[in-house]
């Protein structure tokens, strides 16, 4: 038996213990356990109010706050279903998570959102409004989240976690969708509680860290590593205000521990080649850093490094690590890869990175590599209880108590990703080396962000070309900050094309736009090799023939 609400109901042993923190009214705030229980206990006696039973589905699309994990941990706790969405996500999608899943209740972040979804087609799922200025009884069907709680606030009745069977659906996570639709993952509360307690057995989160948390809560990567992981340690997490305001937010709040994408230390990195490019000292203090750092981090360095590495940290790498807080101890990246020079960078520095793969179908950590002995360019060894192996064309697959119980509503696709045998297929291609795990591609053509967001690129590519500006194209973007474009074209006026390429893709997610445009007049033809006899673009062939302009396009914005 088992029930993810009870990483919070252990706290009441220790109600005055500070949980969270969170930015209100130009001022943080800081929450107790006993704060957060009773603001459950609201939400819980509002679904009872509401007829909710067992299965019945509660969508979350908030910014990460107290009020999602309010509601989060109420809806557990009765043994309803939670369904996360993405705030930033086109009404369309979203309306579309709710429709399918059968939600009955949505808590939106703000009115906006909340009528443009009324004009969608939800169902008849009642809709609250957390940021709302709407009058007390609400309109068009929508109320504010303070009117509907005003009368449940500071109930007698104690918290409820039902003792619920391991395999008892716990939420429903959507997919972003890289091909047709979103496509719903059920997470039972074993393989969400297996995967956090596989994560807490490798010692990186303990009682007194301080969590920083941004990445969006209903990617289950921030949901798993930092909402429920320190949740069940007691660690206190803080609320960033949002992505602009993060280098302020991680100097000024001083994290322990940070779960990130590869995005957020590539622009540091960036910052800090630009800052040392035009100082030749500043640039050879720096490179000897890493050097000896590396090196130490290895095991291999010698007498004088035992010397010049607490120097060079002090001297060289703390004014930079003060930037970021000056306390992180460790950080974990995943969502997608990240280029080994810039985590051995860090991990020189002293800040161990710790690069690490998953999926939303398991829940989503699979892997991840480990403070002693940290090989950045793979993705570490397995979880404890979770199994590796290679299947067909080196499919990594993977099995455990964390692998999902199938897709919602979808048993074709079900049976294509867990085999007879329980065996998740993940589709990436991998090598498996003294237990470390090394991703080598993808065996479909899924293009992934260096925020972690993937998309077809074929499907977008078909959209674009239907603007006849464009000849040919191919989109690049694979492990990068955003998407380019390659095109053949007469039209050299890169702006006007990166907004022609954009209308043709406003139907799609919005993180699925072209930032550049690189142009070439000579076409592809199967005489230069760049197009098959049955005339397919050879993206491979055209990607190398490019490399060198792409690479010197990303440098160029690398501080963008």
């Amino acid at each position: 038996m088992a029930n993810i609400a009870e990483m919070l109901k252990q706290h009441q042993s220790s109600p005055n213990r500070i949980l969270y923190r969170q930015f209100i009214d130009k001022d943080w705030v800081e929450f107790k356990a006993s704060e957060i229980i009773d603001y459950v206990c609201a939400w819980q006696s509002y679904f009872r109010q509401m007829g909710m039973i067992e299965g019945d589905r509660v969508a979350i699309c908030l910014k990460n706050s107290i009020t999602w994990v309010a509601v989060d941990q109420a809806a557990l706790g009765m043994g309803l279903v939670s369904v996360p969405l993405y705030v930033d996500d086109n009404a369309s999608n979203i309306a579309y998570c709710i429709e399918n899943s059968g939600s009955r209740i949505v808590v939106v972040e703000n009115d906006r959102i909340a009528k443009n979804l009324k004009a969608e087609n939800i169902g008849e799922a009642q809709l609250l409004s957390l940021k709302s200025e709407l009058p007390e009884g609400g309109a068009d069907g929508i109320q504010s989240v303070d009117h509907v709680l005003k009368a449940h606030i500071k109930t007698s009745t104690p918290i409820e976690v039902l003792d619920l069977p391991e395999d008892s659906l716990a939420t429903i996570c959507y997919t972003s969708g890289t091909s047709g639709r979103p496509k719903g993952v059920m997470l039972s509360h074993k393989n969400v509680s297996a995967n956090v307690n596989s994560c807490f057995q490798l010692d990186i989160a303990k009682p007194d860290d301080t969590f920083l948390s941004f990445l969006p809560m209903s990617h289950m990567f921030e949901r798993t590593g930092g909402y429920y992981l320190p949740l069940r340690v007691g660690a206190k997490v803080i609320y960033a205000r949002g992505i602009n305001q993060l280098p302020e937010d991680l100097a000024t709040q001083a994290p322990t521990v940070l779960f990130a994408v590869p995005r957020i230390f590539e622009k540091f990195y960036g910052r800090i080649q630009s800052s040392i490019k035009d100082s030749g000292f500043k640039s050879r203090a720096f490179n000897k850093l890493v050097d000896v750092g590396w090196r130490m981090e290895q095991g291999k360095g010698g007498i004088l490094d035992h010397f010049q590495l607490p120097l060079l940290r002090a001297k060289v790498a703390q004014p930079i690590l003060d930037r970021l807080g000056g306390r992180l101890r460790l950080a974990v990246v995943g969502g997608a890869a990240l280029d080994a020079t810039i985590a051995k960078s860090f991990i020189a520095m002293g800040l161990p990175i710790l690069h690490g793969y998953g999926m939303t179908e398991a829940c989503p950590v699979i892997s991840v590599n480990r403070p002693e002995g940290n090989v950045p360019e793979s993705v570490g060894p397995a979880l404890p209880q979770v199994q590796v192996k290679l299947g067909e064309n080196d499919e990594l697959l993977a099995k455990g108590p964390n692998i999902m119980l199938g897709y919602w509503k979808n048993e074709e696709a079900t049976k294509q990703a867990i085999d007879a045998d329980g065996w998740l297929h993940t589709g990436d291609v991998a090598e498996i080396t003294n237990d470390r795990i090394f991703i080598r591609g993808r065996i479909k053509d899924i293009m992934v962000l260096s925020n972690g967001e993937k998309f077809s690129p074929q499907d977008a590519e078909t959209a674009i070309i239907g603007d006849d500006v464009f000849e040919q194209i191919v989109l690049v973007g694979e492990g990068r900050a955003y998407i380019s474009l390659i095109a053949v074209t007469a039209n050299s006026n890169e702006k006007e094309l990166v907004k022609r390429a954009n209308a043709r893709l406003a139907h799609l997610p919005r993180y699925i736009r072209v930032r550049r445009v690189l142009t070439t007049k000579e076409p592809w033809t199967v005489d230069n090799g760049l197009l098959t006899p049955t005339l397919k673009v050879k993206r491979l062939k055209v990607l190398e023939v490019f490399k060198d302009r792409i690479e010197d396009l990303y440098r160029e914005g690398l501080n963008d």
